[in-house]
C-alpha cells in the first residue's frame, strides 16, 4: 500500500495567564472549553474528561452517563507538556487500536510571569489510513476554534 504522507496541523497562541494556570485549563479544565457539539457519542455531551495523568482517558460523558473514548494520554509533563492519542477515525467512532491513531501534542512556553505561548501540533494523520486526509482537514478548522475558546477561558479564569 503507497501512504501519502499527511502533513500536521500547527497552531501557536499566546495565553495571558502563568504557564501552570495554562496547563491546567488546557486539561484538568478541558470540560470549560470544548464545544458541546464536538463530540461523537451517541447522546448529547455533558463534559469533556482528560484524565491528569499518563495512559489516562480522554473522553465524553453524555447527559445519560455513557462515556465514549476519544484517546489516551500519552505524555503528562506538567506543566510544560502534553501528548494525546486521537483514537476517532475517519468515520468519526473512537478506533480502540493505538496503531491508528494521530496524536497532538502542546507545549507551554512561559513569556513573561503571566503571558504563555502554546504551541499545538496534531500529526502522524496516515495513521488513519485513506481517512487522514480527510480527518487533518477537519481538524485543522476545528482546533484553530477550540484554542481560541481555551485561550479565552484560561484568561478569564
Amino acid at each position: 500500500m503507497n501512504v501519502v504522507a499527511v502533513p500536521p496541523v500547527r497552531h501557536v497562541i499566546v495565553v495571558d495567564a502563568p504557564r501552570e494556570h495554562a496547563f491546567e485549563v488546557f486539561t484538568r479544565g478541558l470540560d470549560s472549553w470544548w464545544f458541546r457539539d464536538h463530540h461523537i457519542g451517541k447522546e448529547p455531551m455533558r463534559e469533556a474528561v482528560m484524565e491528569p495523568r499518563e495512559g489516562g482517558r480522554v473522553y465524553e460523558r453524555g447527559i445519560h452517563g455513557a462515556e465514549c473514548d476519544w484517546g489516551r494520554v500519552l505524555a503528562w509533563e506538567p506543566p510544560s507538556r502534553l501528548v494525546v492519542a486521537w483514537q476517532i477515525g475517519g468515520d468519526w467512532q473512537f478506533d480502540p487500536d493505538p496503531a491508528h491513531a494521530s496524536e497532538y501534542e502542546v507545549r507551554f512556553i512561559a513569556e513573561t510571569s503571566t503571558r504563555t505561548r502554546v504551541e499545538f501540533e496534531h500529526r502522524h494523520f496516515d495513521r488513519h489510513g485513506e481517512a487522514g486526509r480527510k480527518i487533518r482537514d477537519s481538524v485543522e478548522i476545528g482546533w484553530a476554534k477550540l484554542l481560541a475558546a481555551y485561550a479565552d477561558m484560561a484568561k478569564a479564569a
